[in-house]
């Protein structure tokens, strides 16, 4: 499997990896445009904008973009996160030019009507309500809140329902118009796919669109901070944050095998000291997230109002223990998970072509597959003590509570337990 890039004239880029021996494959835009990308006043409108692209473009009907793609057998969707929107398709291999004249279709031509802008707005709403309704999901937006404040990495990605009430056609437009520029958007494709058939696709249905520069998003500045609210639930929810690496920090890997190593699976140290050894909890887990100039680890759990205070204890105590004794056992776990979990991903076509256009986005190459394992192996015992130590000691850090937790400690209190 071999990767091909090409850059159109107006910056615009084709990025594919043939996977021989499939019958389809996955195709789509990301568009580096996401939540951190808007203006206060303008949280959510991303999310909108990617719900409005298939409500109708000025050739197909919002009913007539599904029957296209599924007439065919195949799907398309959208997602947006903070830091992109990607539109992307799976059909068979002769389905692949039809995927991209309607993936062109809906992100160059949508007509936003005001009617379905008024029902999508319903939809919204109602998705907004339902992330409200859903803990462990809510806490999350709440912990990003603390981490990042008054900044746009640290707004809710769906927004606030206030905002999203008011966002009218031309707020869509002017969003479009400021960050939907070509050398922002890779088409990225992989599967039974011929690059330089895509390519020329690409030129009729991109090839003219006005080059430019988007403006970039304002930079991190992970502050911390404790954000508690106190509702009768069946759990007390409890989400812990310290900053990390970015994803070109050389440290990432290291990071993510510590994150892998304290709460990543049942043999991590949290699970087996606060699930399997004390009945804590049942759910309990670590994961190092990053963003181009910032990252975050996280650690999450749901435990009763009583255990709070001992799990969010033992959380910090067993956070400095492996600052200490972090095994040469834990590093080689760690580092196999992470290769394994990277190679059975890569065995789907949908999921390389999200890793082909992010790291062409992140890096301006894709690094080849060897690459990234050589790094990955290059990890010591040492760089995890080092990332350990970092992360306990002096990493700013963020908490977010939520359900019976009037109780439960402070976060200066965990920060006392983790200078002690």
């Amino acid at each position: 499997m071999s990767v091909n890039l090409t850059t159109l004239p107006n910056g615009f880029r084709i990025v594919t990896e043939h996977m021989p021996g499939l019958q389809s494959a996955a195709v789509g835009v990301w568009v580096l445009a996401g939540a951190r990308h808007e203006e206060a006043a303008e949280n959510g409108i991303a999310h909108f904008l990617e719900h409005m692209a298939f409500k109708g473009t000025e050739r197909r009907s919002a009913l007539q973009i599904a029957e296209v793609i599924e007439d065919v057998g195949g799907y398309i969707n959208a997602y947006t996160s903070r830091e992109v929107t990607a539109y992307y398709a799976r059909v068979l291999q002769d389905d692949v030019p039809l995927a991209v004249d309607v993936l062109a279709d809906i992100l160059r031509a949508p007509v936003f009507d005001p009617r379905e802008i008024e029902i999508e707005r319903g939809v919204i709403l109602q998705e907004i309500g339902q992330a409200l309704d859903t803990p462990d999901d809510i806490i999350f937006d709440w912990l990003q809140e603390r981490a990042y404040p008054d900044q746009p990495l640290g707004r809710t990605i769906l927004g606030e329902a206030a905002g999203v009430q008011r966002f009218a056609r031309d707020d869509l437009t002017g969003f479009v118009g400021r960050h939907y520029r070509p050398a922002q958007m890779v088409l990225s494709a992989a599967g039974a796919v011929d690059h330089d058939a895509l390519v020329r696709d690409a030129e009729r249905l991109f090839g003219d669109m006005v080059g430019g520069t988007a403006s970039p998003a304002p930079a991190a500045r992970f502050a911390g901070g404790e954000s508690r609210h106190v509702k009768q639930l069946e759990q007390a929810h409890f989400a812990l944050a310290f900053e990390g690496p970015d994803y070109t920090d050389p440290g990432i890997h290291a990071a993510q095998i510590y994150a892998n190593a304290l709460g990543g699976s049942m043999s991590s140290r949290l699970f087996q000291e606060i699930r399997e050894r004390r009945g804590l909890c049942y759910t309990i887990y670590a994961q190092a997230g990053a963003y181009s100039d910032t990252g975050m680890m996280t650690i999450y759990a749901g435990t009763s109002a009583a255990q709070m205070q001992d799990l969010a204890q033992i959380t910090i105590d067993e956070m400095k223990r492996a600052a200490g004794d972090m095994t040469l056992a834990e590093l080689e776990r760690g580092r196999a998970q992470m290769k394994a979990g990277l190679l059975m991903g890569l065995e789907s076509s949908s999921n390389r072509a999200e890793r082909l256009a992010r790291m062409l986005q992140i890096w301006g190459r894709v690094p080849p597959l060897d690459e990234v394992v050589e790094k990955i192996d290059a990890v010591t015992l040492a760089d995890l003590h080092d990332i350990a130590e970092r992360t306990i000691a002096t990493a700013p850090a963020a908490m977010a509570l939520y359900g019976p937790v009037e109780s439960a400690p402070t976060l200066a209190a965990l920060q006392e337990r983790r200078a002690a």
